[in-house]
């Protein structure tokens, strides 16, 4: 953890679970944390917290809904006119859904591609500049397993973090030699609200086991420690990257057949 020392850090989406948890932890470590939220009562609930435990770092708070362009590049803005310069990019913000596609409320699918998709893909573009001025600097993209596969009931959702994988494993490549290391996160069941807000009615439990999550401590410990290591993707928990590894060797005909069955006791 030693590697985030002094480190100014951007992290979306920290008025609960995983941006949370990751302005926690490294609150000893950085010396600026640069919390972006919706919600501003959190965000000034969670300043008063970090502060008080580690009175000598300094935390920004800035509410933002970036699904709104205009407000993503004003931030961005705002950064610079206020010598605000994060070497350490979090895209945790973000949503999902569960729930058949053709019964989805639209609004809530354009409200997922515009966060999960959008958004990050914005604030990166716009902040790479910044990162490059760094002789070492780092993005964190929070993904999940379930872009791993098509998952009937969450077909948008799983649809989106598989374009967050795919684009972070390329942007790894392209800015190996420029100082800035990529790594996702692929996180399968995590005791967050996540599961809260993604269901529709109460019955609605998603499609992952209760026995393959873990801990929200121990995925943002293994994390942040992948980050340090320069790993290009961290998939938190032993059991679910096992799980992981085997659907990624699974020809897609035997999975399309799995699903299926899955799908039909629904």
């Amino acid at each position: 953890m030693n590697y985030f020392k002094g480190c100014t850090a951007l992290i979306t989406g920290t008025s609960s679970g995983i941006g949370r948890e990751i302005a926690c932890q490294l609150a000893p470590f950085a010396h600026t944390l640069i919390l972006v939220a919706r919600n501003l009562e959190a965000l000034e609930l969670l300043k008063i917290e970090l502060q008080c435990v580690h009175p000598e770092l300094t935390v920004c708070i800035y509410r933002l809904d970036l699904r709104d362009g205009k407000a993503l590049d004003a931030f961005v803005e705002w950064l610079g006119e206020n010598q605000w310069r994060p070497n350490f990019l979090v895209n945790n913000a973000g949503h999902g859904d569960y729930g058949d596609f053709e019964s989805a409320d639209w609004a809530k699918i354009e409200s997922m591609l515009a966060l999960n998709i959008v958004a990050l893909t914005r604030l990166t573009h716009r902040l790479i500049p910044m990162l490059k001025s760094f002789t070492d600097s780092a993005i964190l993209n929070v993904s999940s397993t379930a872009g791993f596969l098509p998952i009937p009931r969450m077909a948008v959702y799983a649809a989106t973090k598989a374009y967050v994988t795919s684009l972070s494993e390329s942007l790894r490549i392209e800015l190996r030699d420029s100082g800035i290391s990529v790594t996702t996160l692929c996180p399968g069941p995590i005791h967050t609200g996540f599961s809260d807000a993604a269901r529709r009615t109460p019955e609605d439990q998603g499609v992952t086991p209760g026995v393959l999550r873990i801990p929200l401590y121990v995925a943002v410990r293994e994390t942040l420690e992948a980050v340090a290591a320069g790993r290009a993707r961290i998939i938190p928990g032993w059991k679910v990257a096992a799980v992981a590894g085997l659907v990624s060797v699974l020809p897609m005909v035997l999975l399309r057949v799995a699903l299926t069955g899955w799908r039909k006791k629904k």
